[in-house]
C-alpha cells in the first residue's frame, strides 16, 4: 500500500461522521489531514475544548477595508469536526491542508471574468444534481442523499459509496463547472500537503485524508509533479472562532454547503450514535406534535403513532427502508396537520431548522472589539439574548430609585447606550421600535436577536477600534468629515447623545459651527435645528451636558428666520420641503425660551400677509399663526375676504386655503365664517375658474377623515339651509365613473399655465 486512506464525505454528514470515527478506530492512523483552510491550525485547540459547544464557524477576514470574509461552519455532526475531536481524544497528529484563507481571499479579490462574461459559465454541478433527483424520482439531493447514504448502514457502504459517488460527479463535470479554476488551484494545494507529510517521514499508509467526496480522486494523485504554487498570490488576513447556527447553516439561509434542515440532522446523529435506526423518525414526529400543543393546537398520541406508520409505508413504497425526512414531512402533514402544510408550517421550520447555537470559553479566539461586546453582555446582564429567536427589550432611561448602587440605577440607560452604539456600527444585534408618545422621552423599545451576520459585522468593526465605544466614536469621526450638509453632522450629534459619547458631541459640534458659517439652505437649517433641539430637550434624561449646543442652536434658528421668506418664492414641487421646515421651526421655536420669539412670529406674519410668495406657503404661516392664537377671528375673516375673492386667481386662492387647512382643521372647522366665504367665494368662479380652484381644493381635502367632512357638511348645510346629512351622503359618496374620469383629467391640464 502506497497511498494516504482517503474517506470522501459531504460537509453536514452525520453518517459520514459516524462511520468516519469508526473508519479511523480501523485504521488508527498517526496523522489525519482534513479539508480546511491550512491556516486555520491554531484554531484546533479551541475547537476541542470541553466549553466549546458546536455549531461554530473560523472566519478568516481581512485586515484593510472593504473587509472580504471567508467562513468555515462545523456542526456537531460534521465529519470534519469529529476527525478533529477523534484526533483529540486519541492523540494523534491533525491538520487542516486545503488553500490558507491568505490566498483563498487573495484569489477573490484579483478574479477576473473570462471573455464571454460570468454569466454564460456552465454551473455542471448543478444540472448534474438536477438530472440525478429526476431520475432517482426523489424531491431533491437532500432526500437522495439521505436515502443512499445516511441510511448507508455499515463503514464499507458509505465509505464506498461516498467515495463513487464524488468520483461519478467528478467524471460527468470536470473542467466545466463554474468554480473548477479555483477546485483545479485547491485540490494541487492539498496534493502539496499530503507529499509534504509522506517527505516529512509519514508513511502514506498511516495517513487519513478527510475530505468531500468529489475531491477524492483529484487527490489520489498526489505523488505526480505539480504546478507551482509559489507564486499563489496572498492577502493578509485575520482569522477569529465565533459561534453559528443551525439557521446559517441551512441552505434556506443560502449556505451552499447546507442542508435544509441541520436540526433534523442533528437527531440522525443522536441516532446512530444510539445505535437506534428509527430515533430520528420518532423524534422528529413526536417535537413537532410537541410544538403544536406548545401552541395550543391539539395533536393526540394516535395521531403522532399514525404519522410513525404512514411514514415507514412511505419509505417502502419509494424505495427505502427507513423514514426520511421527505416521508416524515408527508406523514406529519396527513396525520397531524390533517392534509394541510399552512396548519404545520412553523412546526417543521422549528423541529427541522431549530434554533440551536454554539459557544465558546471565554477569551477564545476572538477580536478585541468582540471580546468587549461579550464583556458588556454579561456586564449589562444582556446574555439570555444572545438567542437566534428575536426577543423584545423594554428600557426605562430614567433613575431606578429602589436599589442601592448607582450602577444598578442606571443599567437601562447604559443597556441603551450600548445598542446605540451597536446601531452606529451597523451590528444588527438589535432594532430599535418606535414607542408611543407619552413616554417617547424615557422609553425605548428594542428587538433583540442573535445572528452570525451580527458576529461578521462586529468583525469588520474591529477595523475601526478595539472596542465597542472606540469604534463608534471612529464611526461617528468619519461621518463628520464626510459630511456634506449640516444636517449629516447633527445626525451624528444625535447619535453620540444616544450613544452616552460626550467627547463625540464636542467635536461634532465644532464641526457644525464651522458649516454653519455657509449655510444657505432654509431645510438644512430647520433639520439642523430640529435635531439639536432632540438633544437639548433630551440631554439630561442621557446624563448628557447639551448647554453648548444652545448657542448654535440659537445662531442656526436666527439664520433660517433671515432667510425662510426668500425660500417661499418657489413652486408647488419645493413648497412641501419649506412647510416642513416651517413645521421644524416652529416646534423648536416653542420647544425652547431662549430663541428668538419675536422674530419669528414677525417671519411668520410676513410671509402670511405678503402675495408675491407661493399662496400655500402663506396659508401655512397664517394657519401656524392661527394655531398659536396669535391670528384673531377678525384678522382671520380679513385674510380669508382677501385670499378668496374675485380679483384673485383661483389656483391661488385654492392653493392659500390649501395651506390653511393643513393645520388646527377642527378650529377651522368651528368657524362657519370661513366656510362662508369660501361659499361666497367659490359662487363668484365662472365654470373654467371653478375647474381650476377644484384641483387644489381636492388636495386640501384629500386627507380629512369622513368625521371632518361630516362636520364640514353640517356647516354647508347650516349656511345653505340645506340637510345636513344629505349633504355629507353627497360629499362622502364615491364618484361615478364619468365624474372620476373629469376628476383625472384635470389633475393634467395646464390651464393655460
Amino acid at each position: 500500500m502506497n497511498h494516504p486512506n482517503f474517506f470522501g464525505i459531504r460537509h453536514l454528514s452525520p453518517a459520514g461522521a459516524y462511520y468516519l470515527r469508526g473508519f479511523l478506530d480501523e485504521k488508527k492512523p498517526a496523522l489525519v489531514l482534513v479539508e480546511g483552510p491550512s491556516d486555520f491550525d491554531d484554531m484546533l485547540s479551541d475547537m476541542v475544548r470541553e466549553e466549546t459547544k458546536p455549531p461554530i464557524a473560523v472566519l478568516a477576514y481581512t485586515k484593510e477595508a472593504p473587509v472580504r470574509t471567508v467562513l468555515y461552519p462545523f456542526a456537531e455532526y460534521s465529519p470534519e469536526y469529529q476527525a478533529i475531536l477523534w484526533c483529540h481524544e486519541h492523540h494523534v497528529e491533525c491538520h487542516f491542508i486545503d488553500m490558507p484563507s491568505t490566498a483563498f481571499l487573495a484569489e477573490h479579490d484579483c478574479e477576473t471574468q473570462d471573455a464571454d462574461g460570468e454569466e454564460s459559465r456552465i454551473n455542471a454541478k448543478g444540472n448534474v444534481y438536477e438530472q440525478l433527483d429526476k431520475k432517482s424520482g426523489e424531491d431533491g439531493h437532500d432526500t437522495f442523499w439521505e436515502r443512499v447514504m445516511e441510511q448507508a448502514g455499515s463503514i464499507d457502504a458509505y465509505h464506498l459509496g461516498a467515495n463513487l459517488f464524488g468520483a461519478n460527479i467528478r467524471n460527468l463535470t470536470e473542467g466545466t463547472d463554474s468554480d473548477w479554476k479555483e477546485t483545479a488551484l485547491r485540490e494541487s494545494y492539498m496534493r502539496q500537503q499530503i507529499k509534504n507529510a509522506v517527505d516529512s517521514g509519514t508513511a502514506p499508509e498511516n495517513i487519513v485524508v478527510v475530505t468531500g467526496s468529489y475531491h477524492v480522486e483529484g487527490l489520489k494523485s498526489w505523488q505526480e509533479q505539480d504546478m507551482d504554487l509559489t507564486q499563489m498570490p496572498m492577502t493578509v488576513t485575520n482569522h477569529t472562532l465565533m459561534p453559528y447556527s443551525y439557521y446559517r447553516l441551512s441552505t434556506r439561509a443560502g449556505y451552499g454547503a447546507g442542508n435544509k434542515a441541520p436540526a433534523y440532522y442533528a437527531l440522525l446523529w443522536e441516532g446512530l450514535n444510539k445505535g437506534e435506526p428509527m430515533y430520528a423518525a420518532y423524534s422528529y414526529l413526536i417535537k413537532l406534535a410537541a410544538y403544536q400543543r406548545g401552541k395550543g393546537n391539539p395533536v393526540s398520541s394516535a395521531s403522532v403513532i399514525e404519522a410513525v406508520r404512514l411514514a415507514g409505508a412511505l419509505a417502502e413504497l419509494r424505495g427505502g427502508n427507513i423514514a426520511s425526512l421527505r416521508d416524515l414531512r408527508d406523514a406529519a402533514q396527513t396525520c397531524i396537520g390533517e392534509g394541510s402544510v399552512s396548519s404545520i408550517i412553523l412546526a417543521t421550520a422549528d423541529t427541522e431548522i431549530g434554533t440551536a447555537i454554539g459557544a465558546l470559553p471565554d477569551g477564545v479566539s476572538r477580536t478585541s472589539i468582540q471580546e468587549d461586546f461579550y464583556r458588556k453582555l454579561k456586564e449589562l446582564k444582556l446574555e439570555k439574548y444572545r438567542d437566534i429567536t428575536a426577543q423584545d427589550m423594554m428600557l426605562d432611561l430614567r433613575e431606578n430609585r429602589r436599589v442601592i448602587s448607582e450602577k444598578s440605577a442606571f443599567i437601562d440607560l447604559h443597556r441603551s447606550f450600548f445598542m446605540h452604539q451597536l446601531r452606529v456600527l451597523n451590528v444588527s444585534f438589535a432594532r430599535q421600535q418606535t414607542v408611543n408618545q407619552e413616554n417617547a422621552t424615557w422609553s425605548e423599545h428594542w428587538v433583540a436577536r442573535w445572528t452570525p451576520e451580527a458576529e461578521i459585522e462586529l468583525v469588520e468593526s474591529a477595523l475601526k477600534g478595539d472596542t465597542i465605544d472606540g469604534a463608534a466614536s471612529f464611526a461617528m469621526k468619519e461621518r463628520v468629515e464626510n459630511a456634506g450638509k449640516m444636517g449629516e453632522i447633527a445626525l451624528v450629534i444625535e447619535d453620540a447623545c444616544c450613544c452616552g459619547m460626550e467627547k463625540a458631541v464636542g467635536y461634532a459640534t465644532a464641526a457644525l459651527q464651522r458649516m454653519a458659517v455657509d449655510a444657505v439652505s432654509a431645510e438644512d437649517l430647520a433639520k439642523t435645528a430640529q435635531r439639536l433641539s432632540v438633544v437639548i430637550q433630551y440631554g439630561n434624561i442621557r446624563r448628557i451636558d447639551a448647554k453648548p449646543l444652545e448657542p448654535i442652536l440659537k445662531q442656526l434658528f436666527y439664520r433660517a428666520c433671515l432667510i425662510l421668506e426668500s425660500a417661499c418664492v418657489c413652486d408647488d414641487a419645493a413648497s412641501k420641503a419649506v412647510i416642513t421646515a416651517m413645521e421644524q421651526l416652529n416646534s423648536v421655536e416653542l420647544a425652547h425660551d431662549f430663541l428668538d420669539h419675536e422674530e419669528w412670529i414677525k417671519v411668520l406674519d410676513s410671509i402670511s400677509k405678503r402675495d408675491d410668495l407661493n399662496t400655500k406657503l402663506s396659508g401655512f404661516a397664517a394657519a401656524i399663526l392661527l394655531e398659536r392664537g396669535i391670528m384673531n377671528t377678525q384678522q382671520l375673516r380679513t385674510e380669508v375676504s382677501r385670499r378668496l375673492s374675485k380679483g384673485i386667481p383661483a389656483d391661488l386662492g385654492a392653493g392659500w386655503f390649501e395651506g390653511l387647512a393643513m393645520k388646527n382643521r377642527y378650529a377651522l372647522i368651528a368657524r362657519l365664517s370661513l366656510w362662508e366665504s369660501l361659499n361666497d367665494y367659490l359662487l363668484t368662479l365662472d365654470d373654467e375658474e371653478f375647474k381650476r380652484a377644484l384641483v387644489f381644493l381636492r388636495r386640501a381635502f384629500a386627507d380629512f377623515s369622513a368625521v371632518e367632512k361630516d362636520q364640514i357638511a353640517e356647516n354647508l348645510g347650516e349656511i345653505l339651509g340645506l340637510n345636513g346629512q344629505e349633504i355629507s351622503e353627497v360629499v362622502n359618496a364615491v364618484l361615478d365613473e364619468s365624474s372620476q374620469q373629469m376628476i383625472e383629467g384635470l389633475e393634467d391640464f395646464d390651464f393655460d399655465l
